[in-house]
């Protein structure tokens, strides 16, 4: 269930807890089984209505949601195996960013993502999923490793953005994303990176540079936050949901601008809704690309890839914006 926490989604909650009244009651008659379908119904209509029209801001919101699949939840279920690989060889280990080897059905396969935590002890011990440059080297050394032994990479990103402390900048944080997407650019084998929730700023593309590019229906891509936006354009952070719909990042907009390849549908009132029924769609999406990515030659999948992000941005001068 997705429980409390976003402003429009009221009546929804409102619906679901009379359904869960009713279904409390212990001597049910015909009259209360009515009642259940009835609300029932309501409810799914209630969801198609709602989630068929959010604006940028509630779309944010969504991503953000507290019950929403991390990467953790997608290797527990959609990956047959995981073996978690840390520390970067440097400075230490990230825990906002998890990587290792893990399984997915007939493929081996090296994933990598940001890790936001459940709990407030976890989200305080992964930085909320902002990660520090040993975070980044981590990836890297993972992807070179991928490299040697063949195997596929996949990214799952979910980042308001790197973490923005002085540690951080010490540390090189701008130097280190640049390293990583030059690295991810020519890297010979096949990389699929998926947005599962936020995709802000150079946190979220120091992971980014793939083969195929896919966006949850209810994720976000962005050059920045919106809180970030409407901090430097309005001066407060009270205007984000102007600088959201300014900023064009939803899965529709990114779809049609060229940004990303591929929107995966969510279920019914968004993934943090059913998290088994998301895990299996993701499934089939990396099964399904793997499987077309694994028989092209890898030399041309690099120059593809390098063709790819070279196409985005091309606009004409006193065109409409899209």
């Amino acid at each position: 269930m997705a429980g409390p926490g976003l402003e429009f989604e009221y009546e929804i909650a409102d619906l679901e807890e009379k359904i869960a009244s009713l279904e409390r009651t212990t001597d049910r008659n015909g009259e209360i089984e009515s009642a259940i379908r009835s609300l029932r119904l309501a409810r799914v209509t209630k969801l198609k209505e709602t989630y068929s029209s959010l604006d940028s801001w509630q779309t944010v919101q969504v991503a953000r949601h507290k019950n929403r699949p991390y990467t953790r939840d997608y290797l527990n279920l959609a990956f047959d195996e995981f073996v978690e690989l840390h520390g970067d060889r440097h400075y230490g280990d990230d825990r906002a960013m998890l990587s290792g080897f893990a399984k997915l059905d007939r493929f081996k396969v090296m994933v990598i993502g940001h890790q936001k935590g459940r709990t407030y002890k976890e989200r305080a011990a992964c930085h909320f999923g902002c990660a520090h440059p040993e975070g980044y080297r981590k990836a890297m050394l993972r992807m070179k490793l991928a490299e040697k032994y063949k195997l596929p990479v996949i990214c799952f990103i979910d980042t308001p953005g790197a973490y923005p402390g002085i540690g951080a900048e010490e540390r090189g944080q701008a130097q280190v994303i640049a390293e990583s997407m030059f690295l991810m650019s020519r890297l010979k084998t096949p990389i699929i990176c998926v947005v599962i929730g936020e995709g802000g700023s150079g946190g979220a593309l120091g992971i980014g540079v793939g083969d195929r590019i896919a966006v949850m229906q209810h994720a976000y891509y962005s050059v920045i936050s919106p809180e970030g936006c409407a901090g430097i354009l309005w001066k407060s952070h009270e205007h984000a949901p102007k600088a959201a719909a300014a900023l064009r990042f939803t899965s529709d907009h990114l779809k049609r601008l060229g940004i990303v390849d591929d929107v995966l549908e969510e279920p019914l009132g968004g993934a943090h809704r059913d998290h088994h029924q998301m895990a299996t769609r993701m499934k089939t999406y990396l099964s399904n690309q793997l499987a077309q990515l694994d028989a092209q030659p890898i030399d041309k999948l690099v120059e593809e890839r390098y063709e790819k992000f070279r196409r985005m941005g091309v606009f004409l001068e006193g065109g409409e914006v899209q």
